[in-house]
């Protein structure tokens, strides 16, 4: 395990007498933008799914995401 993997506790594993208590809303803040781009990233594989379904190119796609078709191809699995 590395020590960045070492350095991961989630709320019931901090100790207060070295992480004193304060206001959780930074806390708060950091979780609901991390659910925010699961979120995205879910909405946007939806997304390509619907505009694959309905046959536009994974060059139309590239386009809109503004890359490569190769790379949406890999990112999002077209075969």
């Amino acid at each position: 395990m590395s020590s960045a993997e070492n350095d991961v506790a989630g709320p019931d594993q901090l100790d207060p007498a070295v992480h004193p208590a304060r206001d959780a809303v930074h806390f708060r803040r950091i979780l609901a933008a991390q659910q925010g781009i699961a979120d995205a990233e879910q909405e946007l594989r939806d997304a390509v799914k619907a505009a694959r379904d309905a046959c536009d190119s994974w060059a139309v796609i590239a386009s809109a995401l503004h890359t490569t078709r190769q790379a949406v191809q890999e990112r999002f699995g077209g075969n």
